[in-house]
C-alpha cells in the first residue's frame, strides 16, 4: 500500500500544474485601427507568475499590478493579419496554458462612420419599460433580480426584441435615432432595470438578449437609415461588477477607503477658490453606495475604458455615444479617453451630462471652449446637453403673472448666451429626459406639449424626446423614478391597449401621437432647421418670435404663451420679412397671408415657411 501511494504522488509531481484564466479582455481585437496597440487583460488565479508569448505579433509591455491574478499584456497589431493566435503563457520552458485570441478585419470605412447630428431626433427609451419581445428572458438564471411588473423600481421585462419589434413606430414618428439607456448587465439585488450599474461591460444584461441581439438592433437600424447611441458610464460600475471581489489594483477604484459619498457639487471642477477637499469628493466620491468610483488617473483604468469603449463601436457597428455623469469624471482623464475615441472616428459623436445651470458653465465642458480655455483645459467632447434650457421649459409655460424676468422671457435669455457655446448646433435640447419630471405631468393640457415640442423641433441644436410623451404619458417624479419610467401601453402580452398603432390608441393618445408625428417628420427634411441661423425677438404680451434661414429658406416661428388670442403686429419683423408676402403654416398646412398682424389662438404654435421672395 505504501508503494501505491508513492508511486501517485510521483505521478502527481509530474503533471504540469495548469494556469486557469478566468477571463480575456477585450475578449478579440480588430486590426487596421488608428492605435495599433491594444492591452489585454488576463485575469485568473496567480497568472502573474507566468512570462506570456503570443507568435506573430510582437509584445510591447507585460504590466503586473499587485494583485497576482491579473495580467495586462500590451500588442502591437502593426502588420498582423486576421486571424486566430494563441497567447502562451509559459513558467520557464513549460507551456501552462494557451488563451485563443483572434484580430478581425474592420468594416469598410469603419473609422469614417457618420453619426447623429442636428439633422436627427433622438428618442430615448429605457429597455426594460418599452416592451417584452422575449418573455423568455424576463428572469434568467445568471442574474439575482427576478422580474416583478407590479414593482415600480422592479424588473418588468423589456428588452431588445421588443425595441426591434417596433422600429416601424419610432420610424413613423419621424425619429432618426435612439438612445437607449445603458443595456450591459447589470446585477444588483434591487433597482437594476436602469443598469448604470454595471456588473460586466463586455456583456448585454441577458434579461435584454443577448450580445449578438443589441449588434441586430443596430443593424435593424442601418437598413432603415436611423441610428443607435449607446448610453456609455465612465464615471462608475455597479459594486457587483465581478473586478469589485478582486480589484487589479487598490487605486482602480477611488478609496477613502472604501466608500465616499461624492457632494455632486460638479462647479467645484472649475471653481478657482475650490478647497481640496470639495474638489476630491466630487470628483473622487462615490455617486451612491451602490457604485464605486472609477479612477481615471490609473493608466490601467483609463485604458480599459478607452478599449471598451471602442470595442463595443466595433462590434456592434454604433453610431454615438451619450456619456453619463461626464462631469464627475476625473477632468483630464475623461478629456484623454474622449479624444481616443475621436481620434479613431473623426466623424464619432459623444453628448457628455453635463448636469449644471449655467450656461458658461456647461459650455465649459464642449470642446474648443474659450471658457474652457481660461483655465487651459480642454474637454474634447464635441456635445453637451442644454440643461438650462430644459430648467426654463420646466417653468414658462405655467407662469400665470409674467414678470420682466419670468414666463417666455426664459426662453429668449437661455438663447442670449449662445455666444458662449464653440458649437452651438451641436448640442442636445431636450423637455425631459429618464431622470427629469414628465413634461404632461407639469403640463397635462396638450398646448403646452404642443409649444414644448414646436420649441424643440425648431431652434438649434440635436432635439431628443422622451418615450411615451408623444403618446401623452406623464408620471409624477414626486412619487420616486419609477413613475417617470412607465411601461409603454402594449409593449406587454396581456396589455389592454396597444399605443403602437393607430388602432390601439384612444382619442387623445391619437391626438398626441398624430400632432408630433406631423411636426417631427417635418422636421427630418427641414435643412434651414438643421443648419439655419436663428434671429430671435425680444417676447412682447408673452408671444415668442424667431426666424431660421439660410440662404435658400426662411421659417418663421410663434409661440403665444397667452391662454388668449393675440393679435401680432408684423411691424417690427420686417428686417426678416422683407420680400415674403405669405407663409405655409405646417402644422395645419394652411397658407397665411402676411399683412400688418397676424392672429395667433390661445397656448398656439406656428411654424411659417415664409413664400414669394421677390428677391
Amino acid at each position: 500500500m505504501k508503494e501505491v501511494f508513492l508511486m501517485v504522488c510521483m505521478v502527481l509531481l509530474c503533471v504540469p500544474i495548469m494556469a486557469q484564466v478566468d477571463r480575456v479582455e477585450p475578449p478579440f481585437w480588430w486590426i487596421g485601427m488608428n492605435n495599433p496597440q491594444v492591452q489585454v487583460m488576463l485575469y485568473g488565479k496567480d497568472i502573474a507568475q507566468y512570462s506570456p508569448e503570443l507568435s506573430g505579433v510582437e509584445i510591447l509591455d507585460v504590466h503586473r499590478t499587485e494583485n497576482s491574478n491579473y495580467l495586462f499584456i500590451t500588442l502591437n497589431t502593426d502588420g498582423v493579419k486576421a486571424g486566430k493566435f494563441e497567447i502562451q503563457l509559459k513558467d520557464g520552458d513549460n507551456l501552462k496554458q494557451a488563451i485563443p485570441y483572434e484580430f478581425k478585419e474592420r468594416r469598410p470605412n469603419s473609422a469614417d462612420r457618420a453619426s447623429y447630428d442636428a439633422s436627427d431626433l433622438v428618442y430615448l427609451l429605457m429597455p426594460d419599460r418599452f416592451a417584452n419581445g422575449n418573455p423568455k428572458i424576463d428572469s434568467h438564471p445568471d442574474v439575482v433580480e427576478k422580474v416583478n411588473r407590479k414593482l415600480d423600481g422592479g424588473r418588468h421585462g423589456g428588452d431588445i426584441q421588443g425595441i426591434i419589434d417596433h422600429l416601424d413606430y419610432i420610424e413613423e414618428l419621424g425619429a432618426t435615432a435612439i438612445w437607449s439607456t445603458p443595456m450591459c448587465e447589470d446585477n444588483d439585488e434591487k433597482y437594476s432595470y436602469h443598469t448604470y450599474a454595471q456588473s460586466d461591460v463586455y456583456k448585454i444584461d441577458p434579461r435584454f438578449g443577448t450580445n449578438e441581439d443589441y449588434r441586430r438592433l443596430a443593424s435593424e437600424l442601418h437598413k432603415r437609415d436611423m441610428k443607435l447611441i449607446f448610453d456609455y458610464v465612465t464615471n462608475h460600475w455597479g459594486i457587483t461588477h465581478w473586478m469589485m471581489k478582486d480589484l487589479p489594483t487598490y487605486d482602480w477604484i477611488h478609496q477613502f477607503p472604501g466608500y465616499g459619498q461624492t457632494n455632486y457639487r460638479t462647479t467645484t471642477q472649475m471653481d478657482p477658490n475650490v478647497s481640496q477637499y470639495d474638489y476630491r469628493y466630487c470628483m473622487d466620491g462615490w455617486f451612491v453606495k451602490s457604485m464605486p468610483d472609477l479612477n481615471q488617473k490609473n493608466p490601467l483604468v483609463l485604458n480599459y475604458l478607452t478599449q471598451n469603449a471602442i470595442w463595443w463601436i466595433e462590434y456592434a457597428d454604433l453610431d454615438g455615444f451619450r456619456v453619463d455623469t461626464y462631469s464627475f469624471n476625473d477632468k483630464e482623464g475623461i478629456a484623454k479617453w474622449t479624444k481616443a475615441i475621436t481620434v479613431e472616428y473623426p466623424n464619432f459623436n459623444i453628448v457628455g451630462e453635463v448636469w449644471m445651470h449655467d450656461q458658461a458653465q456647461m459650455a465649459y465642458w464642449q470642446k474648443d471652449s474659450k471658457i474652457g480655455a481660461i483655465q487651459g483645459y480642454n474637454s474634447n467632447l464635441p456635445t453637451v446637453m442644454d440643461f438650462t434650457l430644459h430648467d426654463a421649459i420646466m417653468e414658462v409655460f405655467k407662469v400665470e403673472n409674467p414678470t420682466w424676468n419670468t414666463g417666455i422671457i426664459q426662453l429668449y435669455e437661455n438663447f442670449v448666451n449662445d455666444f458662449l457655446y464653440p458649437d452651438i448646433n451641436n448640442i442636445l435640447i431636450f423637455a425631459e429626459n429618464h431622470d427629469t419630471p414628465r413634461i404632461n405631468e407639469l403640463y397635462p393640457n396638450f398646448e403646452d406639449y404642443q409649444l414644448a415640442m414646436t420649441l424643440i423641433a425648431t431652434v438649434r441644436g440635436i432635439p431628443q424626446i422622451y418615450y411615451g410623451s408623444e403618446i401623452g404619458m406623464g408620471g409624477d417624479k414626486d412619487k420616486g423614478d419609477g413613475d417617470i419610467r412607465r411601461d409603454f401601453p402594449g409593449g406587454w402580452q396581456g396589455d389592454s391597449r396597444t399605443a403602437f398603432t393607430a388602432k390601439g390608441r384612444n382619442e387623445v393618445q391619437n391626438k398626441y401621437f398624430n400632432f408630433s408625428k406631423k411636426l417631427f417628420n417635418w422636421r427630418k427634411n427641414a435643412s434651414v432647421i438643421h443648419t439655419g441661423k436663428t434671429i430671435q425677438y425680444v417676447p412682447e404680451q408673452e408671444v415668442y418670435a424667431y426666424f431660421r434661414i439660410t440662404e435658400e429658406e426662411t421659417v418663421m416661428v410663434i409661440l403665444n404663451n397667452n391662454k388668449t388670442s393675440i393679435k401680432l403686429p408684423l411691424d417690427r419683423f420686417a428686417e426678416n420679412l422683407k420680400g415674403f408676402q405669405q407663409g405655409k403654416e405646417v402644422l395645419t398646412d394652411t397658407t397665411i397671408k402676411l399683412g400688418n398682424e397676424l392672429t395667433i389662438g390661445p397656448k398656439k404654435s406656428m411654424i411659417l415657411e415664409l413664400e414669394n421672395n421677390i428677391h
